[in-house]
């Protein structure tokens, strides 16, 4: 293998399409210089049956990748397939034949599949006149005219003679050119098109890159079985590289799997990216069939095609929506029979279970909804805001509709979008102060609320509690994770942490070693009085032999009078504190060094009580009550106007 270059730069992959036998094939071998026919029979029978795949060089530098579908009715989903990863179609309508049914369906896949650009190919010119080479052209147009790709050039070729290849090559150019390159992001996502064993390599797969980056090394996962594997090797048109970029037509060497564990139509994922699901809300098109005016009726049994994945659902219209008309809209969730990796925005396409045929598709609007097809108008203004892009009306919806406290992680698994957009979104919330941070202890797991929810969820753990005691005189307290069963069963540990905490903050609940009670019953009662006494202790430490009064006291404890009393009497009778009189409370080390004083004062005899005040260090207004205290415990008697040691 050759020394490997960088290949990170994002390229264009172009992707025919066009009825049976209109030249497709040939046209891509005439322009690339390769036959895209791989299979002998393909040779023998003379169309395309599987994706074919080539590279066409461009005249200012640009590499595209060129995937060749099969024209056949019986092809169709293999053309579905090839489909899904292109940029710019290129449909191939042959000139002595015109727009045929298969023409009319792949036009179709591309418009549900929102290819961005399209060039027409008018094939096997030298076969007709150039009369009716313009005559064509111009029904080409015509039926153009109601699509995105009214502006499409159509563009005579033949591919026997060579004649207007270049004209078709500056087309393919100018398309390519006015083709928006896909938006970095960092989660790959590559739907696989083929897996195959290469002799001394392993496994080996292909697929057009939708976004991401696929590196040498990188851990990537299979989906929907979750199976985890690394890239080996790298190669993008044929090239060993270090790394493929989103729109790169890619193969990639995994390791350690098999043909088995990873085949077309799976994905290669970003590990823990995406979770693979069975239904999906979606913003559906119905086309009909042609000539068939059939509604689509609700709980119709269709094929759905998914990236290169199809499998059989349900089409389920919205809030008892009973059908839709062809060329109608309509908000759907879609079931499946198979789990699919699907996000938001991703296209679809769905077919007719019996016979066959492609009749609508659309976009995927919510990866992870709720089963069920009656919404509510939470529900219409999120799908309405997915559906017209809106990321943060999509935001303030899904958050409108949280029942307890959310994450930004769980706002992306609501709306589709990726978390670091949830985030910001969350995060102008706050700023228009419509939301409100609280902490989990965890910077990862920020949650976001309103203060109305926080208020409310709060009130109803206070409520459970006293119901609680209530039914239970006997216990002290209940575990936690049985209060968040019975107030919060469906939020997440870290939401119910959260409000408890701003229960336990504005004095509704309290919790010690994982038991939660009422300030006002069971331990609670207990516990609060044991925190209310510390707050006290700590003041009155602090304070040393200076104490401030009782009501300055209970001001900076932030404590009403009766709660205050209480702790002290606690402190008390734990000896932690001495009561002066009702006013007056000391720590018991800074008593006990104020009755020091006065003990050495009056070792040399009798002293008055200004001579006990220097000593102590005290003013006035502390001494007296203290000089009085002790006279009461009988550690010091009065005599006369002075004092001696009992």
């Amino acid at each position: 293998m050759s020394e490997h270059s960088n290949a990170a730069v994002p390229d264009l992959v172009l992707g025919t399409a066009g009825h049976i036998d209109h030249g497709k094939s040939t046209l891509v071998q005439a322009l690339t210089g390769t036959d895209p026919d791989r299979l002998a029979e393909e040779k023998q029978r003379g169309i395309t049956i599987e994706l074919g795949f080539a590279q066409l060089v461009l005249s200012d530098g640009t590499a595209m990748g060129v995937v060749d579908v099969p024209g056949h009715e019986k092809f169709v989903r293999q053309m579905i397939a090839g489909s899904t990863g292109i940029d710019v179609a290129l449909l191939c309508i042959a000139a002595d034949d015109g727009i045929m049914p298969q023409t009319e369906e792949h036009l179709a896949v591309l418009e549900l599949l929102a290819i961005p650009t399209c060039v027409v190919a008018l094939t096997k010119c030298d076969l007709v006149d150039d009369e009716w080479a313009a005559f064509m052209a111009d029904e080409v147009r015509g039926r153009l005219a109601a699509t995105p790709y009214a502006n499409a050039d159509v563009v005579p070729v033949s591919s026997r003679t060579g004649a207007g290849l270049d004209e078709l090559r500056a087309a393919i150019q100018k398309a390519a050119h006015a083709t928006a390159r896909r938006a970095a992001s960092s989660t790959l996502r590559l739907p696989v098109d083929r897996s195959f064993t290469i002799k001394g390599a392993g496994t080996v797969i292909t697929g057009t890159l939708w976004s991401g980056v696929a590196a040498v090394g990188d851990e990537v996962e299979i989906m929907p079985a979750g199976t985890r594997t690394r890239i080996r090797s790298v190669q993008v048109h044929g090239k060993p590289v270090d790394a493929a970029a989103a729109g790169h037509r890619t193969a990639l060497n995994l390791n350690a799997v098999s043909t088995e564990q990873v085949r077309p139509g799976d994905f290669l994922c970003t590990p823990g990216s995406v979770v693979p699901t069975d239904h999906f809300d979606v913003d559906l098109t119905y086309l009909g069939t042609p000539g068939n005016d059939k509604p689509l009726e609700s709980g119709s049994r269709v094929h759905v095609a998914h990236g290169t994945k199809e499998c059989i659902g349900r089409v389920l219209l919205m809030d008892g929506l009973p059908s839709i008309a062809p060329g109608q809209k309509a908000a759907a969730q879609i079931r499946t029979e198979e789990d699919l990796p699907v996000s938001y925005g991703d296209r679809f396409v769905i077919r007719s279970y019996s016979p066959v045929h492609v009749v609508g598709g659309g976009v995927v609007l919510r990866a992870h909804p709720r089963r069920t097809t009656t919404i509510n108008e939470g529900d219409k203004a999120l799908l309405e805001a997915l559906r017209s892009g809106d990321e943060a009306a999509a935001v303030q919806a899904a958050f409108a509709q949280a029942e307890y406290p959310v994450s930004a992680g769980e706002i992306s698994q609501a709306t589709g979008l990726s978390a670091a957009r949830a985030a910001k979104e969350l995060a102008a919330l706050v700023e228009a102060r419509n939301a409100q941070r609280i902490s989990t202890g965890n910077a990862s797991a920020e949650l976001f609320t309103t203060k109305r929810q926080l208020q409310k969820l709060s009130k109803a753990i206070e409520n459970a509690l006293l119901k609680f005691h209530a039914a239970n005189p006997a216990a002290t307290d209940i575990a936690k994770d049985a209060l968040r069963q019975s107030v919060m069963p469906k939020a997440s540990a870290e939401a119910f942490a959260a409000v408890l905490a701003s229960a336990q903050a504005s004095g509704q609940a309290v919790m010690c070693d994982g038991l939660v009670s009422h300030p006002q019953a069971g331990a609670g009662a207990r516990v609060l009085e044991e925190q209310n006494a510390q707050k006290l202790s700590d003041i009155l430490r602090e304070a040393g032999v200076k104490p401030p009064f009782a009501a300055d006291l209970f001001i900076q404890a932030d404590l009403a009078p009766k709660q205050a009393y209480k702790a002290l009497g606690v402190l008390e009778k734990q000896g932690r504190i001495e009561k002066v009189n009702d006013d007056l409370f000391f720590d018991s080390q800074a008593f006990a060094t104020l009755k020091t004083a006065v003990a050495e004062q009056l070792a040399g005899g009798p002293a008055s009580a200004t001579e006990l005040k220097d000593a102590m260090g005290l003013s006035r207004k502390h001494a007296i009550p203290v000089l009085e205290h002790l006279d009461g415990i009988g550690f010091t008697r009065r005599v006369g106007d002075a004092r001696e040691l009992v």
